[in-house]
């Protein structure tokens, strides 16, 4: 037991020595204070931009030399200081935005703690000019570690210019810790471009030693922001979104399916003016790019978010890019909605124009997708060599309820037809959020990004027939719209039919058993797979028995899939399910439903019958079908202008 006496261990030697509790001096803990608000010279950079903004700058350029190191410059037009004001903006909790403690509760400035000004003195040598707009003369300061030098009246332009040199000169510490002048400064003129993007109402100005990197008009229109900042290319592939929920207002831009990127470094989110990070917009906005996106593929977006001041908490974290919602369901369905908006906007409406031949010989007839049987499609797929052999397809009328069809399948001399089996017709499958029910909100009609461009007038003359080709490899429909000629994948373009088709029915996938039962013997990781997914499995339309160790047996499969493709649809099934992790029912299901359809499309290398091409080319052209459900695109486009350049007919 030890025994203390006047803060001392009465059994320890007289000579030890505790430590005590001291006060730090102020300049110490200004320094401690200035870690947490400037990290590098792009918290700088941050800092100092958002000041201008709410001053009321309409141009503001940041010039950097040394990667912000030892030279940074912040000049703006705004309403500048006046001698007085000036004289404390650079002690700590200075600020001309908050008053009194429920100023806290709406907070409608990008900065309120007052602290920015007082952490970069703090480290570094400052030289402030400034000049209030009604103001004769302006003031000019020179700081030193937070410490006044000089402070003179001197004559300048309107608003007010800051150079910080030096940062971090007398915290070795934090400067050894620095990265390179060229990773540096890559980081500042990314804090300045953000700040940038996302005020299109102000001219932002980024020079980084000595060469201009970027500049925004500041005409307060956010498709010339985004086409000015983010450049042409990606301006192009990017869509307008906007929409409104329970008083969050989403405007902006994301990007098409087909331009997804390798990272989130291209998703840009905005709250009244102010650049944020937030997991639930980046979770809302990837839900609604779920079946359309490339798998390993991220959405871009620029998205401003507009709502009460009261309804947002950005008093977090001192760099103020971490925000609360008080209802956070609101902005998440919000983001959602508009996104999803914006991605079914994106569609052609076009008709397919066929020469009589290819008419004649491709007779219409009742939906082929939804009224094929299951034998039909086996002996479809039970051609030898590595093409199916070709089929003719007739129409045939129904002489049961109108609601149902039961098309016969086609004879073959080493097969007997299954009898018709007669389903109801399935409706046109809808992309539905997956979310908790909630009513969806109203959305204003979206444009795509460069229909709002001046550069690229939205063409008014209605718009050109398609013409079908044919077929190319036997993988690819051809088809010439206008000036532009479309390359459908027919494997793409079916399973994603078949995908909606699936995912909208309601009731267990009709299975087929197999004859003789197929042995599965999947690793240790996939038979935990197996066994945890085992009742949705079953549901799906597979039958497996578990046998001793980590055996199984295949007893049936769905019945749309061929009884040679039931191993391997399994390992996908398996693989797909082990690397997405923890997946709830639904997300299975989906997983699941991709792999069935995958392999019960129409393969690349088949030989198929016109008409079965024309009805993949009219739910492409009409916007029905766009990516497979694993996200690749199902079509692609050459316009005459790229064919040309192909071979050299332009330059």
């Amino acid at each position: 037991m030890k025994i203390y006496y006047n803060g001392k261990n009465k059994n320890e030697p007289e000579d030890s020595v505790m430590p005590e509790i001291q006060i730090l001096s102020p300049h110490v803990a200004d320094l401690i204070a200035a870690g947490e608000v400037v990290e590098r010279p792009a918290s700088v950079v941050k800092e100092l931009v958002e000041n201008a903004f709410d001053a009321g700058a309409k141009s503001v350029t940041v010039e950097l030399r040394g990667g912000g190191m030892t030279y940074l410059r912040v000049t703006d037009d705004g309403c500048g200081m006046s001698p007085e004001d000036a004289g404390i903006a650079f002690l700590r909790h200075a600020t001309s935005k908050l008053r009194t403690a429920r100023d806290l509760e709406a907070i409608g400035t990008l900065g309120f703690r007052g602290e920015a000004l007082a952490a970069i003195s703090a480290v570094s040598h400052i030289e402030l000019t400034t000049r209030r707009r009604e103001s004769t003369s302006g003031t000019r300061m020179t700081l030193a570690a937070g410490e006044i030098e000089t402070m003179y009246e001197t004559g300048c332009a309107e608003g007010t210019t800051i150079i910080v040199k030096d940062l971090f000169y007398n915290t070795p510490a934090r400067l050894k810790f620095m990265k390179s002048d060229r990773s540096e400064g890559s980081a500042c003129v990314m804090a300045a471009f953000r700040c940038a993007l996302g005020r299109p109402d102000v001219s932002v100005r980024c020079i980084r030693d000595g060469e201009e990197q970027f500049f925004s008009p500041g005409d307060n229109r956010m498709e010339s922001c985004v086409y000015s900042l983010l450049g042409r290319d990606e301006a192009k592939t990017m869509l307008a979104c906007t929409g409104e929920n329970e008083g969050v207002k989403v405007e902006g831009f994301v990007s098409s399916p087909a331009a997804g990127k390798g990272n989130r470094t291209k998703q840009f989110f905005f709250c009244n003016g102010r650049v944020i990070r937030s997991q639930a917009l980046q979770a809302a906005l990837e839900q609604a790019y779920k079946h359309t996106l490339l798998v390993g593929k991220f959405p871009a977006c620029v998205l401003y978010l507009t709502l009460s001041n009261a309804a947002v908490d950005v008093n977090v974290h001192p760099a103020k890019t971490e925000v609360k919602f008080t209802r956070e369901r609101e902005v998440f369905d919000a983001v959602y909605y508009a996104a999803r908006a914006a991605l079914d906007s994106e569609s052609r409406t076009a008709e397919v124009q066929v020469s009589p031949a290819t008419q004649k010989k491709a007779e219409p007839r009742a939906d082929f997708y939804q009224t094929m049987t299951s034998a039909e499609f086996r002996a479809k797929q039970s051609g030898s060599g590595s093409y199916a052999p070709a089929r003719t397809y007739e129409t045939r009328t129904p002489k049961v309820d109108a609601s149902l069809r039961s098309p016969a399948a086609q004879p073959r001399p080493s097969y007997t037809p299954a009898p018709p089996i007669q389903r109801p017709i399935m409706p046109k499958p809808k992309v539905k959020p997956e979310l908790r029910p909630a009513p969806r909100p109203e959305l204003k009609p979206v444009q795509t990004a460069m229909e709002q461009f001046p550069e690229h007038p939205v063409d008014q003359q209605p718009e050109a027939p398609a013409r079908f080709i044919g077929e190319a490899m036997h993988t690819y429909i051809l088809v010439e719209k206008g000036e532009t000629l479309i390359l459908i994948d027919k494997h793409a373009a079916h399973e994603r039919i078949n995908f909606d088709r699936l995912s909208a029915q309601n009731e267990p996938l009709m299975s087929q058993s197999l004859l003789a039962p197929i042995p599965f013997d999947p690793d240790d990781t996939d038979a935990e797979v197996l066994r945890a997914q085992m009742p949705l499995l079953e549901e799906m339309g597979f039958e497996l028995t578990e046998l001793s160790g980590d055996s199984f047996l295949i007893r049936a499969v769905p019945e749309l899939i061929r009884e040679q493709d039931a191993r391997a649809a399994l390992e996908e099934i398996c693989a797909d399910l082990r690397h997405g992790g923890t997946l709830d029912p639904k997300a299975v299901r989906d997983e699941i439903l991709k792999t069935v359809s995958c392999k019960a499309a129409i393969k690349a290398g088949w030989q198929t019958e016109p008409q079965e091409l024309l009805k993949l080319a009219d739910a492409v052209l009409s916007g029905e079908v766009k990516y497979c459900p694993h996200g690749r695109p199902v079509a692609v486009t050459m316009t005459r202008k790229e064919l040309d350049k192909l071979f050299l007919r332009i330059v």
